[in-house]
């Protein structure tokens, strides 16, 4: 046996067959019956030629089809890719070329982007569709899930698997095209997916998993918010599954509280997670509510990974759940977990890392001095990505080889105070720099957040003739309710310096955000560049 998934997943199959590993849209699947759906779709791939290494898109919402995906390629030692759902036909024929698609299981309704996205090129190998109330029909030759599931075997017999088998995640950030992050599965279990053991000491062995999930000491019930489209949402199904837990599913394309809500009554769920304030503060609303109460008596844990609540609504949410840990956890699809954040520091998370995290000079490639103020970019070393797919210039980029140690440097800017803690202050990529002065858009959005009547934020950096660049929020608020930008600067004044504070505002019914919950910058600059040439030409 490795420290391989499909392995794992198997034994932990054979060592608690009738716990329920999956709940989802109403229906519910032993470990038993979970394993032979992933068995029938693997061995029906193999009959069309789908193997060891094969690449296979996955091009679906949250549901019993993507996870029974997921698991059918790993157990064939396939690498299953994921594809953003909202995706127009020339981004998905950039997922098809650059990871070397062989085939794709998709929602039927995005048939026609699919149709439009292989047209011109060699045919894929295997197409897969699950059924939904589109109706929609393939140019394609493709499959139904339900026929392929039929067509085949129920039994394992696959070949024996290895630990240095590839998952990759394709993550788009939140500017420029998707890159694929390379992990040998069993580093992958160690740097994010808590040692095969969540809430207990790293395995020695991966048997240790399964006899873990047998005892049921360390079971879970874990419900991830964001689209599986996302790392963090796969990484969760896998760390629930180790404990022999239940992974429930909200079962569609787009979020919603109300219901998130409702499953962690009716499933009994113990772990939530979200990513960010894009799903904590719809979840804090609902909580407020006054004409219905919410049961969220079995909730343990809500842990925000990908990204950080704003203190605000970390507070709201503490205030309405008492009994909950509310935690900041610090990670990247490229470095794993990296930390947990229980307090803050000067209003920014700060994270307890252990030695495998530092923050270096960019200039120097020298650990920052605690406690100086100095502000550097943060590294992880330890069980790390092979890279990036195909790109040997952004792998060269991000993962360096420093003092006789391979480093990933994912471009997060962050420094170390005088007790170990490290602070995180934001991406270097989205840095502003105005008048000679770095800002973070994440501080500043931070503090818009705070302000009573602002829902979401994000917050972007302009051109400038005299700055360089200037700052420009992009909000929503309650009811839509107007907002001055003086208003806006007169709140921002009290939490951070004058040269942070917003010079530009744009109030919008909503903040669009991907469906992972992460910021869409590139809308928010569109947005905020139209302003200001509206502003100019006034």
């Amino acid at each position: 046996m490795e420290f391989n998934f499909a392995d794992i997943f198997e034994a932990i199959t054979d060592a608690v067959p009738d716990n329920v590993a999956l709940a989802s849209g109403g229906r519910r699947y032993t470990f038993g019956e979970l394993d032979e759906k992933a068995n029938r779709l693997a061995h029906f791939l193999s009959d069309r030629g789908i193997g060891a290494g094969d690449h296979i898109g996955l091009h679906l919402w949250n549901g019993v089809e993507f996870v029974v995906a997921m698991i059918a390629a790993v157990k064939l030692r396939a690498v299953p890719i994921n594809i953003n759902y909202r995706f127009v036909a020339a981004e998905v024929r950039y997922m098809i070329d650059n990871a070397d698609l062989r085939g794709v299981v998709s929602q039927r309704c995005y048939s026609a982007v699919l149709d439009e996205a292989t047209e011109g090129r060699a045919p894929l190998d295997v197409i897969v569709l699950a059924d939904d109330d589109s109706g929609a029909t393939t140019k394609q030759p493709a499959t139904s899930f339900e026929d392929a599931l039929a067509a085949g075997a129920p039994e394992r017999g696959f070949p024996p698997r290895s630990g240095d088998d590839l998952y990759i995640i394709y993550t788009g950030g939140t500017t420029g095209f998707p890159k694929g992050v390379m992990w040998r599965q069993k580093d992958l279990l160690f740097a994010g997916l808590q040692g095969g053991a969540p809430g207990g000491d790293p395995v020695e062995t991966p048997e240790e998993i399964a006899e873990n999930a047998k005892q049921g000491d360390l079971r879970v019930t874990m419900l991830p918010c964001p689209p599986f489209i996302h790392g963090a949402a796969q990484f969760t199904a896998w760390i629930c599954w180790w404990t022999g837990g239940k992974l429930v599913l909200l079962a569609d394309k787009s979020f919603d509280a109300e219901r998130v809500l409702d499953l962690i009554a009716s499933e009994e769920v113990t772990t939530l997670m979200v990513v960010g304030d894009a799903m904590a503060q719809p979840i804090l609303e609902q909580l407020r509510r006054t004409d219905r109460d919410f049961d969220v008596e079995s909730l343990a844990v809500i842990a925000s990974s990908g990204a950080i609540l704003s203190p605000s609504i970390k507070a709201g949410l503490e205030e309405k759940l008492d009994s909950v840990m509310i935690l900041n956890n610090f990670g990247t699809t490229e470095a794993g977990h990296a930390g947990t954040a229980l307090e803050d520091a000067d209003g920014r998370p700060s994270f307890y890392m252990d030695e495998s995290c530092t923050v270096f000079d960019p200039e120097t490639w020298e650990p920052i001095e605690p406690g100086s103020g100095a502000i550097g970019l943060l590294a992880r070393t330890g069980p790390l990505p092979l890279g990036y797919y195909k790109d040997e210039e952004k792998t060269a980029e991000r993962f360096k080889e420093i003092g006789g140690k391979r480093w990933v440097v994912p471009g997060d800017f962050a420094t170390i105070e005088d007790d170990g803690r490290i602070t995180f202050k934001g991406r270097g990529s989205k840095c502003i720099n105005t008048g000679g002065e770095k800002v973070f858009p994440e501080e500043v959005e931070e503090v818009l957040k705070g302000h009573p009547q602002i829902i979401d934020a994000l917050v972007v950096g302009v051109p400038d003739p005299r700055w360089m660049q200037r700052i420009a929020a992009v909000v929503s608020t309650r009811g839509g309710v107007a907002l001055s930008l003086e208003e806006v600067q007169a709140h921002c004044r009290k939490h951070i310096a004058g040269y942070k504070v917003p010079r530009q505002l744009s109030v919008e019914p909503t903040v669009e955000r991907m469906p992972s919950g992460k910021p869409d910058y590139r809308w928010a600059e569109q947005v905020a560049l139209d302003a200001a040439k509206r502003e100019a030409q006034a």
